[in-house]
């Protein structure tokens, strides 16, 4: 018997959408603000992205988060896969329960531990804090995340595709990127996909580990907000919000089109 949505259901929904979502479409909208008071509104205006895009300190913070997020997110997806097929595929090695341990700490650990217990190794080793020291954070928080995202694809992988493979002659190699990486690539994806965005929005771990000439945006932007929110800060919030949302419709539509194709080879091999 399927349940009915009560009308308290429907005003919590709506109660609950608007209090997430209401804020960054204010946001969106005073960022067309002609005044330069971000709470009164002046007028539809695009001047502060024009300004915006004046702004050098801004856009060297977008660049530096931008290499930051793509490169901590491409190894972070590579480690966390190769980390998710151990723990799925290899279930009795020695030390797996410590393994399984070290690779999800991160998801429970508060980012301010996490922070300056990198800050405390980087100064151990004498490691100079900069770019490549936040790229070592953000791949050591992130990968967690997509081996997660990883494992639960694989745990309902059907097994007897590599095995069919196998017995026609393919080897463990050649069965691993013709057949189990195609069908777990939308959870690739999907976890590069988080992976890139944790980065991209992380403030507090980037605090710790950032060094001269590697101020992130999200750094950039908490320290300009505490002197008070500027209208070219609505405009680069806005820019980013748009970004992270193509990346992620764009991400949905190639995985519905795999899908999609991958369900006619399937039919075309049954009539076959």
């Amino acid at each position: 018997m399927q349940g009915k949505l009560s009308r308290f259901n429907i005003v919590s929904l709506v109660f609950g959408f608007a209090f997430l979502y209401l804020p960054i479409v204010l946001l969106v909208i005073y960022s067309f603000n002609a005044s330069r008071l971000v709470t009164v509104w002046g007028g539809f205006s695009t001047r502060w992205y024009v300004s915006l895009f004046s702004n050098q300190q801004l856009i060297d913070a977008a660049w530096v988060t931008f290499r930051i997020a793509v490169i901590s997110a491409t190894v972070a997806t590579v480690l966390g896969t190769m980390a998710a097929l151990a723990l799925t595929r290899y279930t009795r090695f020695r030390g797996r329960f410590l393994f399984s341990g070290m690779v999800f700490a991160p998801l429970v650990m508060p980012e301010v531990i996490t922070g300056l217990s990198l800050l405390l190794l980087f100064v151990a080793i004498g490691l100079d804090r900069g770019m490549f020291t936040v790229t070592l954070a953000h791949v050591t928080f992130s990968m967690c995340f997509v081996a997660v995202v990883v494992q639960s694809r694989l745990l309902s992988f059907d097994r007897s595709l590599e095995e069919a493979a196998m017995d026609l002659g393919a080897t463990p190699t050649r069965t691993f990127f013709h057949v189990t990486l195609p069908v777990i690539m939308p959870a690739i994806v999907s976890g590069w996909m988080l992976a890139f965005t944790l980065s991209l929005d992380d403030l507090v771990i980037a605090s710790f580990t950032s060094g001269p000439g590697a101020t992130t945006l999200p750094m950039r932007i908490y320290s300009q907000v505490r002197l008070g929110v500027t209208p070219e800060i609505n405009a680069v919030c806005t820019l980013l919000i748009a970004f992270v949302t193509v990346g992620v419709l764009t991400a949905a539509i190639v995985n519905k089109r795999r899908d999609l194709q991958r369900q006619r080879d399937e039919h075309a091999a049954l009539r076959g």
